[in-house]
């Protein structure tokens, strides 16, 4: 018997809708899941699909009609064995619409009792009952919200045993599969299913035949780091602190320091600070002040290290280098200066010794200079923190009462749980901002 296939309901308070676009025509075959039509209203537009197998036999409402009323018959699905003459004394005729009616919309024909509705459509508020095919063949319903739970999960609907009424998978249902775990339904992007099955790179780059892009090899530095940020991802438990510090008297210092650095026979200063040396020596203080933090994981023991080890993250063409200021805390700002710059230098032609950007128990990250206001680090390991240093920029703030301006760094540490507890990281945060909001301290 030909089934109608009716005008779904995207809302609950959906009377009627625009039938936008059919992506099928009469004579094509369809099976369960196929996308045949969008349908319109005035929030959305929302793909509909097949809920069963056969052939469309007849479109009853074209493309572009307006006002197509909830659960009028907008098209009929012919069963195997049936034919478009089958069609005449059991096609219900449609609600009626705003386009100029056609002889098959004005056809009389016998009124039949009207089918369950025989289209779904992608929707997660829609009344209508969705349907997934299992691998016997059977179709398993479901709710349209343990639908859209079920897919954001990607969990195989058609793999539940539903508890609803007459099997029907519900949303108590889907968060029994997530708690306990079920089959989860196949990739369908070719590249994530070549790369999950253990393909090799050629095998993934043919996938993308019909692409335009350019490969560029790997080479060891960029392997390294992405084994490396992935282990730390997926191994270590990140949680992060974000505290704003005013840098205005750190500006003046650094001024005057550098004002009054010796110029050497061509008129040169002999240094000159920034302010990122000032932000090492500040981490690197505040560790100290707060011993309990400078540690690092060791799987069945924490390591508290003695000295402050600062790695700084160098950029460099393909990747990063992170070198380690030793004993920072012990360093002057123009032997950390001196240091960081002569790293930075040899780090982009890859002239570092191994020694040089191995260890060490922290890092600093700064991204200012390109004027990124905040950002959250990937810690490296085996660090057991890293501080993300943003651009400072001059703000509004109210100083007891009054209205002032004044140059604001924000700064996020990104801190591994299993060795530097919140309270623990929040601590060391304040230590350093005590030190770059008074620089005197670190000059002590």
């Amino acid at each position: 018997m030909p089934i109608n296939i009716t005008m779904p309901a995207l809302s609950p308070t959906m009377e009627e809708g625009i039938l936008a676009k059919w992506h099928v025509k009469e004579g094509d075959s369809v099976v369960a899941g196929d996308v045949i039509c969008e349908i319109e209203t005035d929030k959305a537009t929302m793909e509909v699909e097949a809920v069963d197998e056969g052939t469309i036999g007849k479109i009853l409402v074209a493309d572009g009609t307006e006002n197509v009323a909830v659960n009028s018959v907008i098209a009929i699905l012919l069963e195997e064995g049936e034919s478009a003459d089958d069609i005449g004394a059991t096609a219900a005729v449609p609600a009626p619409v705003k386009a100029a009616p056609t002889e098959a919309t004005t056809a009389k024909s016998e009124p039949v009792k009207q089918e369950p509705a025989k289209a779904t459509p992608v929707a997660p508020t829609t009344k209508a009952i969705a349907t997934a095919t299992s691998n016997t063949g059977a179709r398993t319903f479901a709710s349209p919200l343990a639908r859209r739970l079920a897919k954001e999960a990607n969990i195989d609907v058609a793999a539940l045993n539903g508890s609803g009424p007459k099997g029907r998978v519900v949303k108590a249902d889907i968060e029994v599969a997530i708690r306990d775990g079920v089959p989860t339904k196949p990739s369908t992007n070719k590249a994530t299913t070549a790369l999950a099955s253990g393909m090799g790179a050629a095998d993934v780059l043919a996938l993308y035949e019909e692409g335009t892009y350019e490969a560029r090899p790997n080479d060891g530095m960029r392997t390294v780091v992405a084994a490396r940020l992935t282990e730390s991802k997926q191994t270590v438990p990140h949680f992060y602190l974000t505290i704003d510090c005013n840098l205005d008297n750190l500006l003046a210092a650094r001024t005057n320091i550098n004002a009054s650095a010796l110029k050497n026979k061509e008129g040169k200063p002999a240094f000159k600070l920034s302010v990122n040396d000032f932000i090492v020596k500040a981490w690197a203080l505040a560790l100290q002040q707060v011993p309990d933090a400078n540690a690092t994981w060791a799987g069945d023991s924490i390591l508290y290290h003695k000295s402050s080890d600062v790695a700084i993250a160098v950029a460099v063409p393909g990747g990063l280098f992170t070198p380690v200021v030793r004993a920072a805390e012990t360093k002057s700002l123009k032997q950390i200066s001196d240091e960081v710059r002569d790293y930075a230098t040899r780090a982009k032609t890859k002239k570092l010794a191994p020694h040089e950007y191995q260890g060490g128990s922290s890092s600093i990250s700064n991204l200012g200079m390109y004027g990124i206001k905040q950002f959250s680090a990937v810690i490296n390991p085996p660090h057991g923190t890293i501080l993300a240093v943003g651009a400072g920029a001059e703000q509004v703030i109210a100083v007891k009462g009054e209205i002032k301006t004044a140059t604001i760094m924000s700064v996020t540490l990104s801190c591994d749980h299993r060795s530097v507890d919140g309270a623990l990281g929040a601590t060391a945060l304040n230590a350093f901002r005590a030190m770059i909001e008074n620089p005197v301290m670190m000059l002590a």
